[in-house]
C-alpha cells in the first residue's frame, strides 16, 4: 500500500512512564517509527496513512493513551 500523508508527533509523557506510552503507541496503526529522545519532548513519532482522516485518527487515539502530558504534531508537507 502507498501512502500519502505523514505526520511527525512530538509527546511529552509522565515521568517514569516513557517506555510504557513508546509500547503502547507502537501498537497504533499506520506508527512506523517511535524514537525516545532527550529534550524538550520525550518521544518522536512517525506516522504514514493513505489519507488525511486515517492520520488523525490514528494520532487522536495516540493523544488519548494514558501518561501523555503534551503533544505537538507536525504535518509533512511534501513526503519524497
Amino acid at each position: 500500500m502507498s501512502y500519502h500523508v505523514a505526520a511527525y508527533l512530538l509527546i511529552n509523557a509522565d515521568v517514569g512512564h516513557e517506555s510504557e506510552v513508546q509500547r503502547e503507541i507502537q501498537a497504533v496503526e499506520f506508527v512506523k517509527r517511535v524514537d525516545a529522545v532527550y529534550g524538550v519532548y520525550d518521544l518522536v513519532v512517525y506516522l504514514e496513512a493513505p489519507n488525511q482522516e486515517k492520520l488523525t485518527e490514528a494520532i487522536s487515539r495516540i493523544r488519548k493513551l494514558n501518561h501523555i502530558h503534551s503533544t505537538l504534531t507536525m504535518f509533512v508537507v511534501e513526503n519524497k
